[in-house]
């Protein structure tokens, strides 16, 4: 592990924590990712303190210790020293059966308490020393002691070991930032000259990463909004890097964590730190950056069939023991941490890819990963923050994706079909626990369908401003019953029960943070809806993720947000718990209005009520357009069963048009297929869906795209669900926005995001049909890009003009 380090000086030592030692140099044995219930932090505290209560008058608890080896001081809190018996205390809490404390955690735990054994007997002079690991056991709170008798010569000799390992690899590692901050003060933007647009991006970027370090509290925030075709990847990252040059020790980025919500940029990302690769590379002081490409756990196992630990997983079989060699040839090869380098490292030395990059990202500078290795609850990227201390730098592409994702990643739900599968196999305090959830959450079903026999039949929904107390307990009763019972015996992988308990974790976890920012809500399932006994999805649903980010803009040294569609910057601040002082930029499209012609089709609307009488003007309104310009186009509507009705139109009335269409169901594969139609002064027309795989990411610059038809505003469906959320907005944002945060701002973004495909570059011509008469609106035409100029005739009026 790396270890938050002081630099050393001539008057002041390196500084590690007793702990961050033992996990950089001791660890050994396999990696072992069975779960093992564990206490909580709180009763972890008050085990620690019933055990040194248990002890007698003489018994010192909580002694701090400290001790130096060359230029290395170490210290720490040892747990407990009891002066009559000589003998120094480690004490561990537990739950279940102590087997379930795996061997590679015992070997680091006797590691700690050798290193508090030297340091205690080095301060007190002492020859020998015993040492005890004390396992407390929280549920029966009983001990387990093991005891080991040391020399102190012994114990020295350990402690020199282990921080002259250590040591060698500080010291690298502070060589490697020196002339790391060497490198990037020298470097130059790599290009021949800035585009429009991105010297202004990029200096934005860079002051913001200097703000707090000149202290000006408030200010580490960014949200950026810039148009395709900038090269905003490559703006945001040069400035982010050389902020990792500050000469003033303590004031320098440690770390630049890029996220990315998708594919495309993650690509795009490792494209532009090759240039600058690169441009390090052809610099007298030369220093390759350590680029980390993370990948998601399913692209990176080996072994998908077997579980991770090492008796299931060859590559999980001695991963510590093997680490050390394996990382210190990643330090050797810096420039091949990318997947396919990192998997070829790995094997090489017989361990797992994926956990080698969760080992490597303490020693990476660069770290290029999906937004939840730093926003969701159990980021890792965020833990090691905040457990190392750093300094990091936080680029967030495509940041108008952040919101939805957060959104998942705070939401919560129970499938009663889940739990009738884990009650299937559950036998004594499980089952009976599981009874209990299973008849409160009937409980809930019932006052729904009397809701429903007052109102109609037609009410499946319902939400409440709290989880019920009685499911909420009874919930809490499921998972200590099944933690009992995982400590006792362990499930294996797959099985039904271990599936609901981790949703079941979830679920509470939110439980505990529950408040106005979130809906607790009940569906009935479609299948059992006039059943008798009806199922249904209990669901902890987050409306606002403010809350649960705040903390992490607050730990990153500096944060930039950018998108093409960032807009209102309120809407996306207010969502996302970004300070009120968040500076805004938004850059100037390089684009210009006689590039792009818009018009509203102001004689279709493709509301509901008029979706049926919608579709032979619209199909005659692109059959028309192409026969004025031929060439390739995308026509955008809500649904695939509107797509579906427009296509069977358009086939109809106009069966000379090539068409072609997105499918609900359609993959990788299909996806390319699709888009390789938008050839080079090809001609067709693609039917998609607004805000699905081929409204943002695609890029079809020059004749492969000439215009685009959006018949729709994107709003969200008109459902309950969307209707609590709007209600539940209201009342935590106040000032009536709830429509419009629900609703229209959500909606115009995928509007502007899927007719953006049609101008990529300056030398682009296209045009863009946006076919609904709410598209004259004072308050929609407000959130369409700036630079469009919408023509002052509709495109019905233009057309009668023709004929």
């Amino acid at each position: 592990m790396k270890p938050q380090v002081l630099a050393a000086t001539p008057a002041m030592p390196m500084v590690v924590a007793v702990r961050a030692l033992c996990e950089f140099t001791a660890r050994g044995g396999d990696l072992d990712l069975r779960f093992t219930p564990a206490p909580s932090a709180l009763e972890g505290m008050e085990g620690h303190a019933l055990v040194q209560k248990r002890r007698g008058k003489s018994y010192e608890a909580e002694i701090a210790l400290s001790g130096c080896f060359e230029d290395l001081l170490v210290r720490g809190r040892a747990d407990g020293y009891d002066p009559e018996r000589q003998q120094l205390e480690e004490i561990k809490t537990y739950r279940g059966q102590l087997d379930g404390v795996r061997p590679h955690h015992r070997i680091l735990h006797w590691a700690q308490a050798k290193i508090y054994g030297h340091l205690l007997c080095l301060e007190r002079g002492l020859e020998r020393l015993k040492l005890a690991l004390v396992y407390l056991d929280i549920g029966s709170q009983e001990e387990t002691v093991l005891v080991e008798e040391y020399a102190a010569a012994d114990l020295q000799a350990f402690f020199e070991l282990q921080c002259g390992r250590y040591l060698g690899w500080a010291r690298l590692e502070a060589e490697h930032r020196r002339r790391r901050g060497a490198a990037l003060a020298a470097l130059q933007f790599p290009m021949p000259s800035f585009r429009a647009g991105q010297r202004e991006l990029a200096v934005a970027v860079y002051r913001t990463a200097k703000a707090r370090s000149a202290a000006q509290a408030g200010r580490n925030c960014l949200m950026a909004q810039a148009p395709t075709g900038i090269g905003k990847t490559l703006a945001t990252i040069f400035p982010m890097l050389k902020a990792m040059a500050e000469p003033a020790p303590g004031r320098e980025l440690d770390k630049l964590f890029f996220l990315t919500a998708k594919g495309t940029g993650h690509g795009l990302a490792l494209h532009a730190l090759g240039q600058l690769q690169a441009a390090l590379a052809a610099q007298t002081t030369a220093e390759p950056l350590r680029v980390l490409d993370m990948q998601a756990r399913d692209k990176s196992c080996e072994h998908p069939d077997k579980a991770c630990h090492g008796d299931s997983c060859p590559l999980a079989r001695g991963f510590f023991d093997r680490l050390a060699a394996a990382r210190a040839a990643a330090l050797e090869q810096a420039e091949a941490w990318d997947a396919p380098g990192l998997r070829s490292l790995a094997l090489a030395h017989g361990i797992c890819p994926y956990y080698l990059a969760q080992e490597l990202a303490r020693w990476a500078d660069v770290v290029v990963a999906d937004y939840n290795y730093y926003y969701d609850s159990a980021a890792m990227l965020y833990a090691l923050a905040q457990q190392q201390g750093w300094r990091v730098g936080v680029l967030v592409d495509e940041a108008h994706n952040l919101l939805e994702r957060a959104r998942r990643m705070y939401t919560a739900q129970l499938s009663q079909f889940d739990l009738a599968a884990a009650r299937q196999g559950a036998s004594g305090g499980v089952k009976k626990a599981l009874a209990g959830l299973q008849r409160q959450w009937n409980a809930l079903n019932r006052e729904l369908i009397d809701q429903q026999h007052g109102e109609g039949d037609a009410v499946t929904y319902r939400s409440w401003s709290a989880v019920p107390p009685a499911l909420l307990a009874a919930v809490q009763r499921a998972v200590g019953a099944i933690a009992e019972l995982q400590a006792d015996q362990p499930l294996p992988p797959g099985d039904p029960l271990l599936g609901f308990y981790w949703e079941l974790l979830h679920f509470q976890a939110l439980a505990d943070q529950f408040g106005p920012h979130a809906l607790f809500d009940l569906q009935l399932a479609a299948a059992r809806r006039s059943a008798r006994n009806p199922a249904s999805t209990l669901c902890i649903r987050n409306v606002i993720p403010a809350p649960h980010l705040v903390a992490r803009h607050a730990a990153a040294e500096a944060t930039a947000l950018f998108s093409g569609t960032l807009s209102p910057p309120g809407f996306y601040r207010d969502l996302l718990g970004l300070p009120a002082d968040t500076a805004w930029l938004e850059v100037e499209a390089p684009f210009a209005a006689h590039q792009l012609q818009v018009r509203i089709a102001g004689h279709i609307s493709t509301r509901w009520r008029d979706r049926e009488a919608s579709l032979a003007p619209m199909a005659d309104l692109v059959a028309r357009q192409y026969a004025d310009r031929p060439g390739n186009y995308l026509c955008f509507v809500s649904s695939f069963d509107y797509l579906q009705r427009l296509a069977a139109t358009l086939q109809r009335r106009h069966p000379q048009l090539p068409l072609w269409q997105q499918t609900p169901a359609m993959n990788e594969a299909g996806r390319a297929e699709f888009l390789q139609r938008f050839v080079e002064g090809g001609q067709g027309i693609g039917l998609a869906v607004l805000g699905g795989a081929f409204s943002e990411g695609v890029d079809l610059p020059g004749t492969r795209l000439i215009g685009a038809f959006v018949a729709t505003l994107g709003l969200p469906q008109l459902n309950p669900v969307n209707q609590a959320m709007q209600q539940a907005m209201d009342a935590y944002m106040g000032g009536g926005r709830g429509y419009d945060y629900t609703y229209l701002y959500p909606g115009l973004r995928k509007v502007v995001q899927a007719a953006g495909r049609v101008i990529r570059t300056e030398d682009d011509r296209g045009v863009v049909i946006l076919m609904d008469d709410r598209f004259r609106r004072a308050e929609v035409r407000a959130l369409l890009p700036g630079w469009w100029q919408l023509n002052a005739r509709d495109s019905e009026e233009q057309a009668g003009n023709a004929r």
